[in-house]
């Protein structure tokens, strides 16, 4: 198994809402083991340490590439 890096939502706009009405109301530190729970639920269904491995390296990759405020914005917690 190789990680799929090609779009692969039915509805990535509903996702997006999904994944922002989870974190509404939560503060940073309940939202960050929002995201660490999320992530760690899903690595334990993809159950590939490869694909997993190849998935951290490229998410590292394009935290480190983007500038602070792009990430925080991005993730629905930047700004008033």
């Amino acid at each position: 198994m190789t990680l799929a890096t090609t779009p692969n939502l039915a509805d990535p706009d509903a996702f997006y809402a999904l994944l922002m009405q989870a974190h509404r109301g939560l503060d940073e530190d309940a939202s960050r083991r929002l995201d660490a729970a999320l992530v760690l639920l899903l690595a334990n269904h993809v159950g590939d340490m490869a694909v997993l491995a190849a998935a951290v390296q490229r998410a590292r990759e394009a935290v480190a590439a983007m500038p602070a405020e792009q990430g925080l914005a991005a993730e629905g917690r930047g700004g008033p």
